[in-house]
């Protein structure tokens, strides 16, 4: 069976991983003489920070946490995950006789076609034992040399569609790693295909070794990437267990906070497996819960563009490109590289523009914050994963409408525009006046009838204004799974080249269009005395590009259309529902309470302080100060020990205003009644003594004069506010 070998297949996820480190100690035998135990297994490219195990105030934490995911549905029931296994089987079944069979057509005699064989191997979230409910299954399809790719795409997947228990299946044979979509009896599944340079595949056959690779074609190794980066990881972590929960922490976090997606330049699912992996590494007998503090700490103060790495690069020469900036000019410009262990090694993260960085670091800043309260007890895990509101972060947004006129039409479409969304990003970027491009990762869907309608444009959307004003606001992802959108009427008018109709010209072009998908892409702009930006030669470069993409590989059919328009904050009424900008306003509301009680209690630690500190006593505790300092910089100096980057607030920046007779932004020469944002350049201060000081990872309190020193460098920074229309 596929699934005899469960530590192999990744399928339960009570394993434990005899990696785990045990400290080493030195005894006295009575005779003068010591014994040493052998010193803990290093994982990683450099030795732990800590090896200090768990207090009993830890592992509550780590309980109180795993009882805050489980009403977010990131735990499977024993019946779901064997439903899972069962389906796995299945698919297991028909492809060895599905193996056999073409190899008997192409006239192999049964006996040794019986013994050909033919595997599924999963990869992803549910190898990693960190999937949802109702997440899809990544898996591989590996087959022996004489089963050709050709065979996988033709009769295989004629094969498949026959299957009762099989809806939605559809071939992707021309994607960069070729895959067969399905939905296997109520289970998605994107099933991927290689075929191996061996007779037989045998059901205990590893895919980790690197001779595999040997004589394959660049798909292959492609689609077997992914079983062996996963595979990998698993094998670089000292305890899966608490690797799996501080794994599903993140990855729900990531996803609250909007920063989930490979394809729009963010982080991705193996990119997030392989920084949870790393801190486990650096503090092997840490807990779930002191786990994910550490994270934070950790890559709040990593020294980017310094690569992150799980081990040493193998020292394997078969010929496929890997990366290494030293031979390869483009990886020298990599922002954020994280390096999968698997040879051939790449950069996860190459997607990653400056943009995306900024909201990253932002995010990681305020998780290091957080989690600096939750541990110090005044907060609850909850407050981890509530999302602050994207829509009230900015004044101004591009929005991308995206029409179809059927469903499958309008799946393919949003498909490939999403995966160019980035280099619309990249357009904005380039202009010298804008400093953020915040994309948001969540698509919103039109539904019909729903009061106003989503926008339809043509093709030729070139022709439209496309130029936009500024916001001085940071980055949010809404805390809703799925928003339908209220309507989407454009506001009259156009924005030196964003386009902007009339309402209803709106409402009489998206009627025609049944299927209207869009996405938000908040502006931030550089302070500048009258300023006048024009973005139509962005906006006209990627929406034709996408187009003329569309056309090259005979995608783009009648009613697909593509439109950039820009909207205020005050707009987005025509765009999304109430109920839901009204959520995003609480939301708000509720991070900027929070974050105004930081500022309140940190203040009052440093006034504290201030009052006790004698003359000798002042300068006793400054002293340990700096030596906790100077340990949580030596200590992390996997981490590079670098500041992160902060956003300027709104009184360092000027909302520009706008300007209808001209259609251009017009940036004022002095500040009046500017709305303040977030800030966070105390983020990279708060928490840093309470994460490392002692070298332990206890985390459930930290010492008050660590405590206060943090408070003493925040109580400087202003109070949150947000923008209002």
């Amino acid at each position: 069976m596929w699934n005899s070998d469960k530590q192999q297949n990744g399928v339960i996820t009570s394993s434990t991983n005899s990696n785990s480190s045990s400290t080493t100690t030195t005894q006295n035998n009575g005779n003068g003489s010591a014994t040493t135990r052998n010193p803990p297994k290093q994982l990683g490219m450099t030795s732990a920070i800590s090896l200090a195990g768990p207090r009993p105030e830890d592992i509550q934490k780590s309980e109180e946490l795993r009882k805050t995911l489980e009403p977010y549905k990131v735990f499977e029931s024993e019946e779901e995950l064997n439903h899972r296994m069962e389906i796995l089987a299945k698919l297991n079944t028909l492809v060895k006789q599905w193996v056999k069979d073409v190899s008997i057509a192409k006239n192999m005699p049964e006996a040794a076609a019986q013994k050909l064989g033919g595997k599924i191997y999963t990869f992803g979230s549910y190898r990693l034992g960190v999937h949802h409910k109702g997440a899809d299954i990544d898996a591989l399809c590996v087959a022996p040399r004489n089963i050709e790719r050709s065979d996988y795409f033709t009769s295989f997947f004629e094969l498949m569609k026959k299957q009762p228990e099989v809806t939605e299946c559809r071939a992707v044979e021309e994607a960069f790693v070729p895959v067969i979509k399905m939905n296997f009896d109520g289970i998605e599944i994107d099933l991927l295909f290689a075929r191996l340079s061996l007779k037989e595949i045998p059901d205990d056959f590893d895919l980790r070794d690197d001779n595999l690779l040997k004589n394959l074609d660049p798909r292959s190794v492609r689609s077997l990437n992914g079983c062996r980066v996963t595979d990998e990881i698993l094998s670089l972590v000292p305890n899966i267990e608490n690797f799996r929960l501080a794994l599903r922490s993140i990855k729900l976090w990531a996803k609250k906070h909007g920063i989930y997606s490979n394809s729009l330049g963010y982080f991705g699912g193996v990119t997030w497996a392989m920084l949870v992996a790393r801190t486990c590494q650096l503090y092997p007998n840490a807990t779930a819960s002191t786990l994910v503090h550490k994270f934070f700490l950790v890559f709040s103060r990593w020294k980017w563009p310094h690569p992150v790495l799980l081990k040493h690069p193998d020292n394997v020469n078969l010929r496929f490109p890997v990366w290494d900036p030293r031979v390869n000019a483009s990886d020298r410009y990599h922002l954020m590289p994280i390096i999968t262990p698997a040879y051939p090694q790449q950069n996860s993260t190459f997607n990653v523009s400056e943009s995306t960085k900024k909201v990253i670091l932002m995010e990681f800043n305020r998780g290091m914050t957080t989690t600096d309260e939750i541990m110090l007890g005044r907060a609850s895990w909850d407050r981890l994963f509530e999302a602050p509101s994207f829509f009230y972060r900015y004044r101004h947004f591009i929005v991308l409408l995206v029409n179809s006129q059927t469903a499958d039409d309008h799946l393919e479409w949003c498909g490939l525009v999403e995966s160019k969304i980035r280099l619309l990003i990249g357009n904005l970027e380039r202009n010298q006046h804008i400093s953020l491009a915040h994309v948001n990762p969540k698509c919103f869907d039109h539904k019909k009838g729903s009061g106003n309608s989503s926008s339809n444009n043509n093709n030729n959307n070139s022709n439209n204004n496309n130029s936009c004003s500024q916001n001085s606001s940071g980055n949010e992802d809404d805390k809703s799974q799925t928003s339908s959108v209220g309507g989407a009427n454009s506001s009259a008018g156009s924005v030196g080249g964003v386009s902007q109709q009339s309402s209803s010209s709106a409402s009489s072009t998206l009627s025609t269009s049944p299927f209207c998908s869009m996405w938000f892409i908040g502006l931030e702009f550089e302070r500048t005395e009258n300023l006048n930006v024009d973005l139509t030669e962005n906006i006209q470069n990627f929406t034709e590009h996408v187009i003329q993409h569309g056309v090259n590989i005979k995608m783009l059919k009648e009613g697909m259309s593509i439109e950039a328009r820009h909207v205020k904050r005050k707009q987005l009424s025509q765009y999304l529902d109430g109920d839901f900008l009204k959520r995003e306003r609480k939301s708000m509301d509720s991070h900027n309470s929070f974050n105004n009680a930081i500022i309140a209690n940190r203040k009052r630690l440093s006034s504290e302080l201030l009052q006790k500190d004698g003359s000798n006593g002042s300068s006793s505790k400054r002293s340990r100060v700096s030596e906790s300092n100077e340990e949580n910089s030596n200590a992390s100096s996997d981490a590079g020990g670098a500041t992160t980057p902060t956003t300027p607030t709104s009184s360092q920046q000027t909302p520009p205003t706008f300007n209808n007779a001209s259609n251009t932004i017009k940036q004022p020469t002095s500040a009046t009644a500017t709305p303040m944002v977030e800030d966070h350049s105390d983020n990279s201060n708060s928490g840093s003594a309470a994460a490392l000081s002692g070298g332990g990872n206890g985390s459930a309190a930290a010492p008050a004069a660590s405590a206060a020193a943090a408070a003493a460098t925040a109580s400087t920074q202003p109070a949150t506010e947000v923008a209002c229309s």
